[in-house]
């Protein structure tokens, strides 16, 4: 193991004792110690820095993420090898929070009978993706989240899913429709037909029974869009998987509004099954649809106007 991977081994240990999951950020580095490698290279600059963290064309908006992951790694090891350059914060603007891109009802209804197209025509992997993606959909759940699901957590009886150490390190309830009890009950009845017996803990598995990884959920993602029109057959970027969080979230507070429901009181329940660390994340979604934005504003008018 050479200086720098034994640095960011020490690094993770430390970040992980101080409370974060470092899963992410963990990752990302690894690969930045293998670009060091490639280039002989035993001291982190801020010139290789950006290089690494510019690789990928037409992304900008990870850019200033990876190259954030890199300057907290320098700034450890520049207290142990002065000659370690920090880069800069600036470099690379981060911009923000991506717009989330809303899904329409006929746009989801498209791409999960595209992924019913999936070949092998009598497997599994179509109706792997069929239902992953519609429970993406319908629950407003992290991809990390619905990928981590185990059997047991999955209660088709109640219809409730168990979701274990989340993002922010808790635990949650997610309660399902009772369409979507009877999609997952299907899936498990051809997931039981093609696999048996089982060969992993996972709810949701690939061809074969093993883990389903993100890094393949992506690439079969990207191929659909493109297939259906979402992206255009060279784009690199469009809507995304975690959009359907968005859209789930923005469905429901478009619901309550409409409803004359209080959304400040449902606000806190909102959160807390989407696995918010605190109701202002949640609040954010306000701001992601001009429906929404317009809803707000004629309540504070109408509250402005009722008060003395």
């Amino acid at each position: 193991m050479n200086t720098l991977r034994r640095a960011l081994r020490d690094y993770v240990t430390m970040r992980r004792a101080l409370g974060y999951k470092f899963v992410e950020p963990e990752h990302r580095l690894g690969r930045f110690v293998t670009f060091m490698e490639q280039h002989n290279a035993v001291v982190i600059t801020t010139k290789l820095a950006i290089e690494w963290a510019t690789q990928s064309p037409g992304r900008h908006a990870s850019w200033a993420i990876h190259l954030t992951d890199v300057r907290g790694f320098a700034r450890h090891l520049h207290s142990l090898d002065p000659r370690t350059e920090v880069p800069p914060i600036g470099i690379i603007p981060y911009r923000g929070r991506t717009q989330p891109y809303l899904y329409t009802d006929e746009e989801i209804q498209t791409l999960l009978a595209a992924a019913l197209t999936l070949p092998p025509v009598h497997g599994l992997r179509r109706w792997t993706y069929h239902c992953l993606f519609g429970l993406l959909a319908v629950t407003g759940m992290r991809i990390s989240e619905a990928l981590a699901l185990r059997r047991q957590d999955v209660d088709l009886k109640r219809g409730v899913l168990t979701i274990h150490d989340t993002k922010f390190g808790k635990s949650r309830l997610v309660p399902v429709h009772l369409s979507a009890r009877q999609a997952l009950l299907e899936y498990t009845r051809q997931r039981d037909a093609h696999i048996d017996p089982p060969r992993s803990e996972y709810f949701l598995v690939a061809e074969r029974g093993g883990r389903l990884l993100p890094q393949y959920v992506y690439r079969v993602f990207w191929c659909l869009s493109r297939q259906i029109g979402l992206r255009g057959p060279s784009d690199h970027v469009g809507p995304r998987l975690h959009d359907f969080r968005h859209r789930f979230a923005v469905a429901t507070l478009l619901d309550w509004y409409r409803s004359g429901q209080s959304v400040d009181n449902l606000m806190p329940i909102l959160s807390t099954y989407l696995g918010h660390s605190c109701v202002r994340d949640t609040y954010w979604y306000l701001s992601a649809c001009p429906e929404l934005m317009e809803h707000a504003a004629r309540r504070l008018e109408t509250h402005r106007e009722a008060s003395p």
